[in-house]
């Protein structure tokens, strides 16, 4: 294997990074966050917000969230084959965070926040009402992470369709939804870091031909 400079910092993970802080959620984001509404069988709500999301897949459209530890989301999903995701803005930056809070199940993080579950249209989990994008989702794949010798991992990753999604019209800019101007929230390393998305981060580039 080839050395490299003196001024590259290099680690294998497994035997730690040697550093303050584990650099790696700062170099993959910032990330968008998975703010994710469930219930139960017996209609529980329980919303809780994951720094491993994303979209994967175009048509149709499919979102996943990963899940460190099998939790409330996890098996309230697994269970019902429903979520919903909602919007994390910078008005809602610490109503957001207050449902980070560890409560038991019976304990809804709507009410701990001050937030309001909203009915959807398609399934029957709500979803956050002062958030202004929705999607509403059918759990498509429930994945449990493994290493490269195929050793299970206790992360879990929860692929959904999007079968419906709500748009507050302020955001839809002579028909284009304006991504700024819903003052998305991103998570980015340390055990604090977020960013918000503003105009003034925008720069386009098209595809080559």
């Amino acid at each position: 294997m080839a050395a490299l400079p003196d001024h590259i910092h290099s680690y294998e993970p497994r035997l730690g990074h040697g550093l303050p802080h584990d650099p790696f959620n700062a170099i993959v984001g910032p990330r968008p966050i998975g703010w994710v509404a469930t219930h139960d069988e017996a209609g529980r709500l329980n919303l809780a917000p994951y720094s491993f999301f994303n979209a994967f897949n175009y048509t149709p459209p499919i979102v996943g969230f990963s899940s460190i530890g099998y939790k409330d989301s996890v098996r309230n999903a697994e269970r019902t084959r429903l979520f919903t995701w909602n919007l994390a803005t910078r008005p809602l930056a610490e109503a957001m965070n207050a449902t980070c809070a560890a409560v038991p199940p019976e304990v809804s993080e709507f009410e701990l926040a001050g937030l309001t579950p909203r009915a959807s249209t398609l399934i029957s989990v709500p979803h956050v009402a002062e958030s202004p994008v929705n999607f509403e989702c059918k759990v498509t794949q429930i994945v449990r992470l493994q290493t490269v010798d195929a050793t299970p991992v206790d992360t879990w990753l929860v692929l959904g369709e999007v079968v419906a999604v709500h748009i507050d019209k302020s955001l839809l800019v002579g028909g284009v939804y304006d991504t700024a101007a819903a003052r998305p929230i991103l998570r980015g390393g340390g055990p604090a870091d977020y960013f918000e998305i503003t105009p003034e981060a925008l720069f386009k580039m098209r595809r080559p031909k």
